[in-house]
């Protein structure tokens, strides 16, 4: 599970630090609207959820590990 948090850490560290240059219209569209936080809090809704699903199915699959063979 650290693997996991450290692995996702260095992803998303990644991706801020891409991020950098460019210009993004579609971003100061939005922004312009107030619309940003939306759109912020759908993208975090679906990557919570696949993180949450991820942490479930680990815990799953060790539990089914954990068990003797028949």
């Amino acid at each position: 599970m650290k693997k996991a948090l450290l692995l996702l850490a260095l992803l998303m560290a990644h991706g801020w630090a891409s991020a950098q240059g460019g210009t993004a219209e579609m971003a100061d569209v939005f922004r312009s609207n107030g619309k940003i936080f939306i759109v912020f809090a759908v993208i975090v809704t679906i990557f919570a959820g696949i993180v949450l699903y991820l942490v479930r199915l680990d815990r799953k699959l060790s539990r089914l590990e954990k068990q003797p063979y028949h």
